[in-house]
């Protein structure tokens, strides 16, 4: 046997060992000052993780995944399906490259490669409707030139959209109108392949986009009303909304599919409605149902879920909402943000992450007497925000009960941190001076960055002007 059958067989036995016990966890890497991901591998093995699925296929985050028993499902981001959908040869450049190598080379336990993310989101309005399928044809098949099919399963990450109700129960279940045969020539193609369905679920997005959405019914220990479809009762949303996807694949002669929750979770700043105890609550209670093998009424068995997401990303984008940054369940430097039973080995407690070094402890804050009417604040407010993240800034949110003082260091801060404490970073003419002294109040954290790790490719964080007019109007309506 050669040294690449032999790590697939291995590697083969490791998933078939592992898969569908605990939870797993989404590992986003859109940070300014990422932990290493040496660091992030002990943080999923101490807390008993088995599962991660990224979004992309760095080379250092698989390395360091090799040896440890973690199953992977590794990523393909959208910006690529346009190549892999018209080039085989890339295709197999790409599976070579990015699995076949850390399977042999790493001792990588890949176990799915996940064509794009969300493509058929009915925000992107159609960008990658006619590549998807063809990428994860062309990737299926690099798979099976590689020896790798009866493994390495592809699947296709898709937001809870892509399907609906036509009475709003669960019964009336089908696949959205416009993307209805695609879907089902996608579906088709998975099943056929022995691969799973994979949907992310948010009740959260529903109670922010909704604002007569009941607030118990997101929750599993809610007191809502139920919704009565036929016999069955649903008393939260996500049982409802998992039935309607698989009352939808039934519909369409695929009722015995494997299903995948790809993303799900509670984030815990930017929005009224996120904050540590919604988070606590909703995350806990769907970990019970993990722990306890409690499924939905059409689906009553174990379910296999990543929850999203292990770490905070302070670069990701803001379009949906200023909540896309707090999604971890650590904050960016791995400390645990609440008491979370995973149903592993932690009993509740959050094993944080260990020898996280930090930069040194200063801050860039509001001179204390710089004019609040200064021509130059409003300004220097907008461009440290547009470069930085105030995301817990404004009503409702981790940091806003600030004064007008409060809201200005934060900005400035957050900027000054995020470029490495430079000096030039905390010299915005008679607002900012540097102290010692922790500004942080309450439950607003005044952050000092990690040391940045330069292992990977360097990301910059997007700019983000809209929300820095936001905080200037919070900040000028709270003097």
């Amino acid at each position: 046997m050669g040294v690449l059958s032999l790590a697939i067989t291995l590697t083969t036995l490791a998933s078939i060992t592992s898969c569908g016990n605990g939870i797993g966890a989404n590992w986003g890497t859109q940070a300014t000052h990422p932990l290493s991901p040496d660091t992030i591998v002990t943080l999923l093995r101490e807390n008993g993780i088995r599962k991660v699925k990224l979004f992309d296929a760095d080379y250092d985050t698989l390395r360091a995944l090799g040896k440890s028993g973690i199953e992977v499902m590794v990523g393909i981001p959208n910006d690529m399906l346009s190549t892999l959908a018209v080039n085989m040869k890339a295709a197999i450049k790409w599976v070579e490259k990015n699995v076949s190598t850390h399977i042999s080379t790493n001792n990588v336990n890949i176990r799915y490669v996940a064509v794009g993310n969300e493509p058929f989101l009915s925000t992107y309005n159609g960008s990658f409707l006619g590549t998807t399928f063809p990428a994860l044809r062309n990737v299926q098949s690099a798979l099976i030139k590689a020896g790798l099919s009866s493994q390495v399963k592809v699947t296709c990450p898709q937001n809870a959209d892509v399907y609906a109700s036509s009475s709003t129960l669960p019964s009336g279940g089908d696949f959205r109108t416009d993307i209805h045969d695609l879907m089902l020539n996608v579906v088709k193609f998975l099943n056929d392949n022995g691969s799973p369905f994979t949907v992310n679920i948010y009740p959260f997005i529903s109670l922010y986009t909704d604002a007569n959405f009941p607030v118990e019914y997101a929750f599993f220990d809610g007191d809502a009303t139920p919704i009565i479809d036929g016999g069955t009762s649903y008393s939260n949303m996500f049982d409802a909304n998992y039935d309607t996807l698989v009352y939808a694949l039934q519909r369409n002669g695929f009722g015995n599919m494997p299903i995948i929750i790809g993303e799900i979770g509670w984030p815990t700043d930017g929005d009224k409605n996120a904050n540590l105890v919604y988070a606590q609550r909703f995350n806990q209670g769907f970990m019970s149902r993990i722990s306890g093998g409690k499924g939905t009424p059409l689906r009553p068995g174990p379910i296999d879920a990543y929850l999203f997401s292990l770490i905070d990303e302070d670069a990701k984008s803001i379009d949906p909402g200023n909540f896309e940054r707090h999604w971890g369940i650590f904050t960016y430097d791995g400390r645990a943000k609440y008491s979370l039973n995973l149903g592993t080995t932690n009993s509740g407690v959050l094993v944080e992450a260990r020898n996280v070094r930090y930069q040194e402890r200063k801050w860039c804050v509001m001179k204390r007497n710089a004019k609040l009417d200064d021509p130059n604040l409003a300004p220097s407010v907008s461009y440290a925000c547009g470069l930085a993240d105030c995301t817990s800034l404004g009503y409702g949110t981790s940091c806003g009960n600030l004064d007008a003082w409060g809201n200005v260091s934060y900005a400035l801060n957050s900027y000054y941190q995020i470029q490495n404490q430079l000096d030039t970073a905390c010299k915005f003419e008679n607002i900012s001076t540097i102290t010692k002294s922790d500004p942080s109040i309450g439950t607003c954290r005044f952050g000092i960055m990690v040391e940045p790790y330069y292992g990977g490719a360097p990301k910059t964080p997007r700019k983000s002007l809209g929300l820095a007019a936001g905080v200037i109007l919070f900040l000028l309506t709270s003097l």
